[in-house]
């Protein structure tokens, strides 16, 4: 509370000379333009959290396939799916304390230690022997994986408001992208020894262990972060001093009066300020991104899966570096949309708009995905590849637009902690994703011949209804549309 008072007295009053937050609000009021270097770090670390995310999805249907877990072949969905939540199910158990921890202790020590987990937890999740290690690997991974909600609150406070939604755009394009080169990494480089066997002998240890390289490879980028990392300014205010100190400290005696009642003032403005889960623009904004990223995460594993699956179960009949090769085009059409496109569409229409438009256009989309199977050759790669593109940047825009509302709900004081229940609630809908659309897969591919839906057109239909749910949220009288504060 004392620093609450005296973090909210400073941005109002004065700066402090030890305070990093006061260093950087000097350094946004100096700011005449695009802070370009900051936003590059934030590009970094939001990559970092979301290469390890989803890079085993275009490889995971092979990799339970060789732990011999699954009696059947049919039956490779469901524990693919539990592999898949697993990661989730940590960050849900642990994200509120992060942001609790980044709120009271800063927003740097919380990346670095996000980090630093990338590269232990996932360089260890590669050379799993059994379902079991791999599960427990990608636990702990989502347990220490707190950036998302902390880079969040981060990028909202080292810009000037006028560059607010440009940074939280970095952050979910970033997030975006690796949410995408991920399983682009996953699908070129899993299995180096049967692909690259010129390269990469059966005898190394990326023959012993197929699905190692991947993993490495991220986490030496995740090495290269952590590095970077060291230039990173904090951003959150700290005042030891208490108030009549502060008077004493900063020379200006003679307006002690004056001060203490701005002090009581601000005080009294922050006695009633709204609980977190009493703020319902935020808490509805949370509800609608949580849909949003039910229905991403449990379409990310179905795409790997249904492109990698056999064409008589509706598949693409795909390996896994034809999932990467699809999944690095549609990351790069991504980037430039989010960096050219996405920022002055924004302004123009507003967030909430942007979302709502997104998830429209996003549903007549999914529904040509089983058409898209009767396709092949040349033909197929290029529709799949513009579908990839589109369907993409259409999710990223819809996260963005909510970004944005989330962190318009929320004074600085409270964005770790506001954060950190967003990714708390979004992981648990997440985890349900990959668990869902793994089962999902599975019973579909057993109903080919079903005379509604049959096949993979079940599991299209359902990411429409979930993305519907989201769609229908937007409106009054559940999303009540934050004010910037």
């Amino acid at each position: 509370m004392e620093e609450n008072r005296i973090c909210l007295l400073d941005r109002e009053l004065e700066h402090y000379e030890n305070c990093p937050g006061c260093k950087m609000d000097r350094l946004k009021q100096e700011q005449t333009g695009v802070p370009y270097k900051l936003l590059s770090f934030i590009w970094i670390v939001s990559l970092c959290t979301a290469l390890p995310t989803s890079s085993l999805f275009p490889f995971i249907y092979f990799m339970i396939k060789d732990f011999h877990i699954a009696k059947r072949e049919e039956d490779i969905g469901y524990y693919a799916g539990f592999l898949g939540s697993s990661f989730m199910v940590g960050r849900a158990l642990t994200s509120l304390f992060w942001g609790y921890l980044a709120d009271r202790y800063g927003r740097k020590p919380i990346i670095l230690i996000g980090t630093s987990s990338v590269v232990v937890f996932n360089t260890i999740f590669g050379l799993s022997t059994s379902f079991w290690m791999a599960l427990s690997m990608r636990f702990l991974l989502g347990c220490f994986n707190s950036l998302l909600g902390t880079i969040r609150a981060y990028a909202s406070e080292v810009c000037r408001e006028e560059y607010r939604s440009l940074a939280l755009s970095v952050v979910s394009t970033s997030r975006g992208i690796g949410l995408i080169i991920g399983p682009a990494i996953g699908g070129f480089f899993a299995q180096p020894a049967e692909k690259y066997p010129n390269v990469f002998a059966k005898s190394s240890i990326f023959g012993r262990f197929p699905y190692f390289l991947p993993c490495l490879i991220i986490s030496v980028s995740a090495v290269g972060v952590l590095i970077a990392c060291k230039w990173l300014p904090e951003t959150l205010h700290r005042h030891g001093q208490k108030g009549n100190e502060i008077n004493s400290q900063s020379g200006h005696s003679s307006d002690v009066s004056g001060r203490k009642d701005d002090i009581e003032q601000l005080e009294e403005r922050q006695t009633h300020k709204p609980n977190l889960l009493k703020n319902w623009p935020l808490m509805s904004t949370i509800i609608v991104y949580c849909v949003f990223s039910l229905q991403e995460m449990a379409y990310s594993e179905i795409f790997s899966l249904w492109a990698v699956s056999d064409k008589k179960y509706g598949g693409l009949s795909y390996s896994s570096q034809e999932v990467g090769e699809v999944l690095a085009i549609s990351g790069f059409g991504l980037l430039l949309f989010q960096l050219l496109l996405y920022p002055p569409v924004e302004r123009i229409l507003g967030p909430l708009m942007v979302t709502r438009l997104s998830a429209a256009i996003s549903i007549p989309l999914l529904a040509c995905y089983p058409y898209i199977a009767m396709l092949s050759g040349v033909i197929l790669f290029s529709v799949i590849n513009c579908a990839a593109i589109l369907r993409n940047s259409l999710s990223v825009s819809v996260v963005t637009g909510l970004f944005i509302l989330q962190n318009n709900a929320v004074p600085q004081s409270q964005r770790g902690a506001a954060n950190g229940i967003s990714v708390t609630a979004m992981s648990i809908f997440k985890a349900f994703g990959p668990a869902g659309g793994g089962a999902l897969f599975s019973w579909a591919q057993k109903r080919q011949v079903a005379s509604f839906l049959p096949g993979d057109q079940m599991v299209f239909f359902a990411l429409n209804v979930v993305q519907f749910i989201g769609l229908l949220l937007t409106f009054k009288p559940f999303l009540a549309e934050p004010r910037r504060q």
